[in-house]
Parts: structure tokens; sequence; C-alpha cells
């Protein structure tokens, strides 16, 4: 066995006794093993709180177990980056953890680097067009989602015209479990599309920097991230059609005077069907709302967080105050014209300090690279996890609705609770007792006592505090993925190793990324839950354990953001750059630490955050 240095070995980590059982709930393949014991101690694994940050219900894992699958295979087996393989997961007591598969053998390397030159270089001439051809296929595999229809009921007797004038051949039981096969099969699909160019773009990303580096030792990462900011990227346009349609309610009293009320969503939408004016507005409201408002409250990876169209009163929160800054002559609007000309300023001042033509044509080069297909990072977020998943969760809760109708289930959220591999095993004793015919049982009991028993589990798991990381941490945290998008780090690991026995009010200053440039100082509005997003007041940092795209409406209105977690190519790193918001992403603690009403002083220059009052 490896040498400890502080962190348990997968299989030596104990549980309370409240998470008894919490191994069933997830595929067998998830599970630290000793069949795979040798190969999994030689690998170092830590909590995946970027995407994964919470307790998991089963059926969210869908989501990893499908990016797990797609991100690996094209850096192994499709674009072929020489040295990079995949990234492997494992559950521990319901949270995620993962790691960096090492490299391969050099044979194999050598091997994958003739397909990378010939594919990947290709992919970066032809981007523009590409992504037009994804964006197509990408929409009518949402609409095929869309399109699944999930039995209402198991009918009493099937109707006249599936028998006549030829017996129709399959009815409501194979319909139930073939819409089920085909909904969770479009998802794995989806996500194999999301991954189609999202490596190639961070390691454009990351070749643009490495060649930076060299040629301007002592570049900032800040300064480095400046270069590549400022895109039209369609992650942005929920909170677009918000400031449109901010700016078409501010020019109209009796509509603004609605929206602007502390009545409910839903009452709001009353009143403005009440009047001309505000039935104008809401056919503008139609307009936006599909596709845009299929947008994820938080990350789009969890059935809980709910979208702009299932929880109004967020987006109905954003309108009340961007409505309330329009009435005041302020700019809603994120600014591209400005970032974007800084952004060219500043690489035609860099370009001018390259000496060689060879030196000039690599950074012209991976320049151009880096700015045409490091838009895909949030061009193709809204169009995977906010609209395609809203349009997952909206079926799912159909078979969910089915499922309690048929007293299989107590709650139509309890279909989260099963894996989507058991999903089936329920599916198919609903179809099989309702074949049978009148007074056969199911096994209901079996299904809801296994439903209140994960819930328990989860609630223990929710409550519970995952340790960091598992097995021998390396050396030095050289994998550039894991830096970049998880902001794992050598020296990460080392707090990590020290315990994290921080003092909160013995803190003074705090360290991460320097992910977004510029200094400001202001007071903090710490956001741990996605209610409180919407709280935030003008000119406030935010601070919270990381940000996520859907709460674009409020970059307009902090000072700068603080994250606990995240590297330079995080959606954190990614937002602020977009918004010219400074930001120090990866610190940590800063959620432990800060305090509402804190005063700091953000560098995101430096990467360094200096405590100047307490509140």
């Amino acid at each position: 066995m490896a040498e400890k240095k502080g962190f348990p070995m997968p299989l030596e980590v104990e549980y309370p006794k409240e998470l008894e059982g919490w191994e069933e709930m997830y595929p067998p393949m998830y599970m630290f093993s000793k069949d795979r014991k040798e190969w999994e101690e030689k690998h170092f694994w830590f909590h995946d709180k970027i995407h994964a940050p919470e307790a998991m219900y089963p059926l969210d894992l869908i989501f990893h177990e499908a990016w797990q699958i797609a991100l690996a295979q094209y850096t192994t087996r499709v674009f072929c980056i020489p040295p990079a393989q995949g990234i492997a997961q494992r559950m521990v007591g319901c949270y995620m953890y993962i790691t960096p598969i090492a490299p391969p053998p050099p044979e194999i390397i050598g091997e994958k680097a003739g397909h990378f030159q010939k594919r990947v270089f290709y992919i970066f001439d032809h981007y523009d067009e590409l992504w037009g051809t994804w964006l197509k296929k990408f929409k009518a595999l949402g609409e095929e989602m869309n399109n699944i229809k999930v039995p209402g009921e198991f009918p009493k007797f099937e109707p006249d015209d599936t028998v006549f004038p030829e017996p129709r051949g399959y009815y409501t039981s194979y319909e139930v479990i073939d819409a089920w096969d085909r909904l969770v099969n479009l998802m794995i699909k989806g996500w194999q599309y999301h991954f189609q160019y999202l490596n190639l773009a961070y390691l454009a990303y990351l070749l643009f920097a490495d060649i930076c580096r060299k040629l301007f030792p002592g570049l900032s990462e800040s300064t480095i991230g400046k270069l590549v900011a400022g895109a039209y990227v369609q992650m942005f346009r929920p909170e677009e059609e918000l400031c449109r349609l901010a700016r078409l309610a501010a020019a109209v009293p009796a509509v603004s005077k609605v929206l602007k009320s502390d009545i409910p969503a839903e009452k709001k939408m009353e009143s403005l069907r009440m009047t001309a004016e505000g039935n104008d507005w809401l056919v503008e409201y139609e307009k936006s709302k599909d596709p845009w408002f299929f947008v994820s409250c938080g990350s789009g990876w969890f059935h809980y967080e709910g979208s702009w169209t299932t929880k109004l009163e967020i987006p109905f929160g954003y309108l009340k105050g961007d409505i309330e800054r329009v009435e005041k002559g302020e700019k809603i609007e994120r600014d591209v014209p400005s970032i974007d000309k800084a952004r060219a300023e500043l690489a035609e001042e860099y370009r001018k300090l390259i000496k060689t033509d060879e030196d000039r044509k690599s950074f012209d080069d991976t320049y151009r690279a880096v700015r045409t297909i490091y838009k895909y990072a949030e061009d193709h977020l809204f169009w995977v996890e906010h609209w395609f998943h809203t349009i997952w969760f909206d079926k799912v809760r159909e078979f969910g609705r089915l499922l309690v109708k048929s007293g299989m289930l107590k709650g139509v959220d309890d279909i989260y609770l099963f894996n989507r591999f058991e999903v089936p095993l329920i599916m198919e004793d609903m179809a099989t007792t309702w074949a049978l015919g009148e007074g056969v049982p199911s096994m209901f009991q079996y299904w809801q006592a296994k439903a209140e028993k994960r819930k328990k589990i989860l609630d223990a798991a929710k409550k519970w505090n995952p340790i960091p990381a598992l097995g021998t941490p390396p050396e030095e945290v050289a994998e550039p993925f894991t830096v970049m998008l998880w902001g794992i780090t050598t020296e990460k690991v080392q707090d990590w190793l020290k315990g994290m026995a921080v003092v909160p009010g013995e803190v003074t200053e705090l360290k991460g990324f320097a992910s977004s440039a510029g200094v400001v100082e202001g007071k903090v509005r710490v956001v741990k839950r996605l209610e409180e997003i919407t709280k935030i007041e003008q000119g406030e940092i935010l601070v919270c354990p990381t940000t996520n795209p859907a709460w674009a409406p409020i970059f307009t209105k902090i000072k700068a953001s603080i994250t606990d977690i995240g590297g330079l190519t995080s959606h954190a790193a990614i937002v602020c750059r977009e918004y010219g918001v400074p930001s120090v992403t990866g610190t940590g603690i800063a959620t432990n630490v800060l305090k509402t009403g804190d005063t700091v002083k953000v560098d995101g220059n430096t990467g360094i955050v200096k405590i100047l009052k307490r509140a």
C-alpha cells in the first residue's frame, strides 16, 4: 500500500452510521472495490465541487455518467490529444470524486500525435461553419426529446382505434418502456454532442496561454484571460432578453408598476393580462421564453434547482431590479464593445513586443484559434446544460406523475431517488401489473420503502462533511485541465492536508486564481443558496461556492466576485471576464470566512482578497 500522507485510501473511508446502505443507490462501477484496489490507490481522487458539490440524487448522476464517457473518448479516441487521458469518477458516501488518469505509454502518445495533428487543426480552421452544423443537429435532438409521448395513465382497456381496422400490435406497456429508453438514450447522445468541441476549446486556451508565457515572461494569468475576453455567446442571451423586456416595460408606466410590485410572479402576469399594454408586453415575454428562459436557476445539473420556466420568481426578480435601474438611467446591458475594444488594443500592444516572424506567427495562430473556438465553452452551455436539461427534467416528471398515478411511488420527484438502471425495473413492474389484469399486486411497497430509505440517507449525507480528497497526493499537481477548470493546485492540496483548520475571525487575506483583471473595494454579499441570488444589491461583491452562467443578470450589478472553487477556465472565470468584473476564483474558504457586510479589497490581477473591515 502506498504511504499515507494525510488522506485515507479509498477503501479506508469511515461513514456515519446514518449513511448505511448508500452504496446501493449508485451503479456498481461507481464503487471503489478490492478488484481495482491497486489501480485506484495509484491515483489521487478529489471531490468534484465544480459539478457535484452536493449529495447526489441517483437519477441526477446520469449527466456525470454521460460526461465521464464523452470527455474521455474525445481526448483518448477521437481527437487523440497525445498525453491526455480521461477523468474517472467514483461515489463516496453520496458525493462524487474524480481523478485525472495518468498519460498513456510513449508509443501510444506517438501514435495519437498523428491523429491529433490531422483532426484538431482541421476543427480550428473550420470551426465557424462546424458550429452552425452542431447547433442545427443539437436543436433537432432537443425537439426529438420534447416530442417523446409519455402516457398519462394506463387505460382500463385500450381504445378501439388501436384495434381497428388492424390491431396496432404494441400498446401502453411498450410505449412506457420505449419512451423511457429513448429519453435516456437521447440524454446520453446529447452529452456526446456536448463534448464535441469542448476539450478543444480548453486546449486552444492552453496552447495560447503557453505561447504567451514563453513570449512574455511574467505575464499574469488575468492578462491572458483578458486577451481572450469579449465574445457574443449564447449563454448570455437569456440575460440580454431580460434587458430587452425590462426596457420595454420601463417605457410603459402601467406595465412597469406591475412588474416592480411585490406581488407573486403569477399575480403579476394575471394583472398584465387585464390591460392591452400588459398583453402587448406578455407577447414579447412569450417570444423570449422559448428557448431563452429554458435556463436553470443554478447549474442545470440538479432536478431541484428549477428553471426560469418553473420558478418564475427568479426571472421576475431580475426584471424588477433591471426596470428600476433603467428608470434611474443606468446601463443594464453587458458592454461587449468596450470589452472587445480593450482586448483588441491589449493584444496589439503585446504583439508589437514580439521580435521574430516565427514567434509572431505562433502568437497569431494560437490567438486566432482561441478567439474562434473558445466561445464554444459558453455557446454550447446554454443549449446542453440549460435548454436540453430543462426539457429532460420536464419529461422525467411526466414519468414521475405516471408512477404516482399508478401507485408505484408517493411523490413525483421520488423518481430521482432511483438511478437510470433502476427506473426501467419500476416501469416494467408497473407495466406488467397492468397487463396481467385486475387484482394483481405490484411491488409498490418495495419501491416506496426504498425511496423513503434513500431520502433519509441523502438527508444524512447533506449534513456530512466529506473529506476533500482520497489517496496519496502527487508531488505536484500538473495535469492542466485539473488546474484550469477545477482549480486544484499543489498549494490547494497542501491546504487540504493541513485540515483546513481555519478560524474565520483570524483570517485577513484569501488567495486564489487571478481569473479576471481589476482591483476594487466593496461590501460582500455571501450567496450559498439559489434563492439568495436576487437579493444582491448594486455595487456589492458576490461571494459564493461557484458562480453559474445563469446568474448573468447580476453581473452588471456587482463590483467583483470571489468563489470557493474553480480555476482559470471555470464558468465563474469566463463569465466575469465577459462582464469586465474583477474575480478571484478557487479561494477554497471564502464562504466560510467572509460574511455579508464585510468590506474587502479584491485584486483580480494577483488573486488576492484582503479583508479590510468586518461587518
